[in-house]
C-alpha cells in the first residue's frame, strides 16, 4: 500500500473495525440484560442508557472535535469507549455489577462514540485528497464499511453470545476500540487536516456550537429530514433495543436468531447502496426516499408480529433493508450539497443528535408498552404509526426541494457527508 493511500485505507479500516465492535455491543447488551433481569422494562431502559449519550455526545461534541483536530479526537474516543466497555465482563467477573453501575458505564461509553466516527468522517475528503480518490468513491467506500460492519458484526456477535455468552463478546468489543485507535494513529499522520484546520479563530465553544445550530435550523430542507427522521428512528430503537431481541429470543431461537436479522438487514443495505450508487442519479429522489423508506419501516415490525418462520423474518429483513440502501445515501447527497466545509463536525454533530434525540424514549417506551400491552400489540402498533410517518414528504412543502440541482459544482475535497442519518439500514 502507498503512502498517499495509507490514511484513508487507515481511516475506513478504523470505522470498519469500530463499528463492527458497535454491533457487538448492539447484539449483547440487551441479551446480557434481558438474562440477568428477565424484564423488557430494564431492558429498553439499558437501551435508553446507550442511545442518550449518543445524542448528547452528537450534539455537544462536534466543536469540541473541531477544536482537538480529528485524528487526536478520533483516537481518544476509541480509547475511552474501549475502557469503559471493557470494565463491564471486569466488574461483573469481579467484585460484581449492580444494574445502575452497568448503566453508567453503558452511558460513558456511548459518550464518545458519535464524536469518534464524525472526527473520522471529517477527514475523509482530505484523505481522498491525498490518495487520489474521488470524494463520491470514497464517501461510497465509507458507507460500505457501515453496512459491511452490520452485515459481518450482527451474525458473528449472535453466534458468539450463543456460544461463549454476552459477556465475553463485550471483552471483544472493548479490544476492537483498541484496534480502532492504534490503525488511525499509525496510518493517519498529523499533519492530515482540513486547510481551516488551524487557522480559523474560534468565537467559543458555545457561539460555535450555536452556529452549526443555526445553520441547521436556517434550512428548511435539512430541517425537515431531520425531524423525520427523528421520529424513524425512534421506532427503529425500539425495534432493534427491545422488541426483536425479545422476539428472536421467545419465538426464533434466541442469539444467533437475533443476530441473523440484523445481519440480514445490513447486508441488505450494503447491496442495496451499491446498487443506488450505480443507478441513484437516475431515480427521481423523493419518490425514491418515500418508497424506500416505506418499503425499510413497516414491514420488519409486521413480520415479527407476525412470528413467521425465521427464514421468513430474515428475507423481510433483507429485502427492508435492501430498500434502506438508498436512504442514507440519498441524505448524504443532500447533505453534501448544503452544508459549508467551515462547519463541519458542528454541523454533522447537531444534524446527528437531532436524529438520534428521540432514541432512547423509544427503546424505554418499548419496554414499557412490551410490559402492559403485550409485544405483538406494539410491533403492529409501531410499523402503522412508521409507515404514515414516512409517507408525509408526499405533502410537499419543503420536501418539493428535494431533487437534484440542474446544474452542481464537482464535489470538492472541502465537503463531506453528515456524521449521522437514519438508522433504518
Amino acid at each position: 500500500m502507498s503512502r498517499r493511500r495509507a490514511p484513508l485505507a487507515g481511516l475506513l479500516a478504523a470505522h470498519t473495525v469500530s463499528l463492527t465492535g458497535n454491533m457487538l455491543t448492539l447484539i449483547a447488551l440487551p441479551l446480557y440484560v434481558l438474562a440477568e433481569t428477565g424484564s423488557p422494562a430494564a431492558t429498553g431502559l439499558a437501551g435508553a442508557f446507550a442511545t442518550a449519550p449518543v445524542v448528547l455526545g452528537g450534539a455537544f461534541g462536534g466543536v469540541l472535535v473541531d477544536r482537538i483536530g480529528y485524528r487526536r479526537a478520533s483516537v481518544l474516543a476509541d480509547l475511552v469507549s474501549g475502557v469503559t466497555v471493557a470494565a463491564v465482563p471486569l466488574l461483573h467477573a469481579t467484585v460484581g455489577l449492580p444494574f445502575p453501575a452497568l448503566l453508567g458505564l453503558v452511558f460513558v461509553s456511548g459518550l464518545l462514540d458519535t464524536p469518534g466516527q464524525t472526527a473520522r468522517t471529517a477527514l475523509l475528503p482530505e484523505a481522498a485528497t491525498e490518495a487520489g480518490v474521488p470524494i463520491e468513491r470514497a464517501i461510497g467506500w465509507l458507507g460500505a464499511t457501515e453496512r459491511g460492519a452490520r452485515l459481518i458484526g450482527a451474525p458473528v456477535a449472535g453466534l458468539l453470545v450463543g456460544m461463549l455468552g454476552a459477556l465475553p463478546v463485550l471483552a471483544v468489543d472493548a479490544a476492537t476500540f483498541a484496534v480502532s485507535a492504534l490503525v488511525v494513529a499509525v496510518l493517519v499522520p498529523a499533519s492530515l487536516r482540513p486547510p481551516a484546520d488551524h487557522d480559523a479563530p474560534s468565537a467559543g465553544y458555545w457561539r460555535d456550537f450555536a452556529a452549526g445550530l443555526r445553520f441547521l435550523v436556517r434550512e428548511p430542507l435539512l430541517r425537515a429530514m431531520v425531524l423525520l427522521v427523528l421520529v424513524t428512528n425512534l421506532f427503529d430503537a425500539t425495534k432493534s433495543n427491545v422488541l426483536m431481541p425479545i422476539v428472536a429470543t421467545r419465538d426464533l431461537g434466541g442469539a444467533a436468531a437475533f443476530g441473523l436479522l440484523v445481519g440480514a438487514m445490513g447486508g441488505g443495505a450494503l447491496v442495496g447502496s451499491l446498487i443506488f450508487s450505480a443507478i441513484g442519479h437516475r431515480l427521481p429522489r423523493r419518490a425514491t426516499f418515500v418508497t424506500a423508506f416505506a418499503v425499510a419501516g413497516a414491514p420488519p415490525f409486521w413480520a415479527l408480529a407476525a412470528a413467521p418462520p425465521l427464514p421468513v423474518v430474515a428475507a423481510v429483513c433483507a429485502v427492508a433493508g435492501l430498500a434502506a440502501g438508498a436512504i442514507n445515501p440519498l441524505i448524504g447527497a443532500v447533505e453534501l450539497e448544503r452544508v459549508p466545509a467551515t462547519m463541519r463536525a458542528r454541523v454533522y454533530g447537531v444534524i446527528g443528535a437531532g436524529a438520534w434525540a428521540a432514541m432512547p424514549v423509544g427503546a424505554f417506551g418499548a419496554g414499557l408498552a412490551a410490559d402492559h400491552l403485550g409485544t405483538t400489540t406494539t410491533l403492529v402498533a409501531i410499523g402503522a404509526g412508521y409507515l404514515l410517518v414516512v409517507l408525509t414528504p408526499l405533502l410537499g412543502g419543503p420536501w418539493r426541494d428535494l431533487r437534484r440541482p440542474v446544474a452542481t459544482e464537482p464535489a470538492r475535497p472541502d465537503r463531506a457527508p453528515a456524521a449521522a442519518a437514519a438508522t433504518t439500514e
